[in-house]
């Protein structure tokens, strides 16, 4: 249904907010009052029967109907509160549907910034004022909501989650951390859950501190598990699939993850994507290096014009690294892309324009005025010697004397 769905995600947070009715017989007030409305309805059978048994054949037909009366009891009343007590209550539900609702919040909102930020201070409510099944699962709608993308505001609130008085939302939070830093080496990540690992009393937290270190580092920090691609337009199936079970089995990690179904993890392996950007040519796909621009992705749709893409970007040659929120856009105009998008492996051709303009280049000489100055000679004519150039201080030289010949006199002969 696209992502942001309102009226989906409203359906999820009415889930969330009820509260779970518990069975009459579980209430000591309920089995009192069972124990009342027994009493007089056995006692009243009782005494049919013992008058049945005594009297003649014409009064067991009365006593039959009295103790049929006496069983279904006196008529409901304003002012009878056992009547009350007695009507059976709903019976109580599994809580995990609640768990399932807060992850399908995170699920339709991932996919857009500003639900996503809406997203986030909902779940801050239900942290406060949920159930447990739904607190249990918020760190694991964060994790989804941010994967691979480990900002500030939502490690910090994770890192608090995983001193929780519950358990098992603390090792929900230490998973969570883990996928907020999938493939990115995290220096902050990783403190937290080196501290962790040092404090850890439980050994169910210590397998899952392993676990989440093990995600941070995944591939050396060459792979991602985030499901968006081509400008986070897309989605991958599968992979938002390998991310989902993965999630559902830690809702019950005491007895599919920390138990003997720990290879679920492996589902994660259908969402591992290399993160690097790759340039090739058309003909051999072999490598070429190309310069490219990477920054932060801005937002550009309904600007006029051709507004910046990218914004604090770095440029760098081929291959690269590229973060969930980066985008990357070549330098020059060198090479034309196949794609629309620089992600992954894309095919470079070389721009004829470019060539071109470099080939006029080259052949072009230089103007004048313009670069390093040139100095010309003269060819000299038969005959003649060429006179050289004078020194630098401006006196003529010796040998330029010499060419001048006898007849020259000194400016002290005329004189005398």
């Amino acid at each position: 249904d696209g992502p942001a769905n309102v009226l989906k995600i409203q359906r999820m947070l009415h889930i969330c907010a009820e509260r779970l009715v518990t069975t009459a017989s579980s209430s000591p007030g309920a089995s009192a009052a069972e124990s009342k409305t027994d009493g007089p309805a056995n006692g009243a059978a009782d005494d049919g029967r013992t008058a049945s048994a005594a009297g003649p054949p014409g009064g067991a037909e009365e006593a039959k109907s009295s103790s049929a009366a006496a069983a279904s009891g006196p008529p409901a009343g304003p002012h009878q509160p056992e009547a009350a007590a007695a009507r059976p209550s709903s019976p109580a539900k599994d809580p995990k549907h609640q768990s399932v609702a807060v992850l399908g919040i995170a699920l339709v909102t991932a996919g857009e910034d500003v639900g996503a930020e809406m997203a986030l201070r909902t779940f801050d409510h239900l942290l406060h004022y949920g159930e447990a099944a739904v607190r249990r699962a918020v760190p694991l709608a964060l994790a989804l909501l941010k994967v691979c993308n480990p900002e500030y505001a939502v490690v910090d609130a994770m890192s608090r989650l995983t001193h929780d008085a519950d358990a098992e939302v603390a090792s929900n939070a230490i998973l969570g951390l883990g996928l907020l830093g999938c493939g990115t080496n995290n220096s902050r990540v990783a403190g937290l859950l080196r501290q962790l690992a040092e404090h850890a009393r439980d050994a169910n937290h210590l397998f899952v501190v392993r676990i989440a270190q093990g995600l941070l580092h995944a591939g050396k920090g060459l792979v991602t598990v985030t499901p968006f691609h081509s400008d986070r337009f897309l989605c991958n199936k599968n992979a938002a699939a390998g991310l989902l079970v993965v999630l559902h089995a830690a809702l019950d990690a005491k007895h599919t993850l920390l138990d003997k179904y720990h290879y679920l993890l492996f589902h994660l392996a259908a969402a591992l994507m290399p993160r690097m950007l790759l340039t090739v040519d058309e003909d051999a796909l072999e490598l070429v290096p190309a310069s490219v621009r990477v920054g932060q992705a801005v937002e550009t749709v309904g600007q006029a014009g051709k507004p910046k893409t990218i914004t604090g970007f770095q440029t760098h040659t081929t291959p690269v690294l590229l973060g969930v929120a980066d985008r990357a856009e070549l330098a020059n105009d060198d090479f034309l892309p196949v794609s629309n998008t620089l992600e992954g492996v894309v095919i470079l051709r070389p721009n004829p324009d470019a060539a071109s303009r470099h080939e006029a280049a080259e052949t072009t000489p230089p103007a004048a005025g313009s670069g390093a100055p040139t100095t010309t000679t003269t060819p000299a004519s038969p005959g003649t010697t060429a006179a050289p150039d004078e020194s630098e201080s401006g006196a003529p030289s010796a040998e330029a004397l010499e060419a001048a010949g006898s007849d020259a006199t000194p400016p002290d002969a005329d004189s005398k």
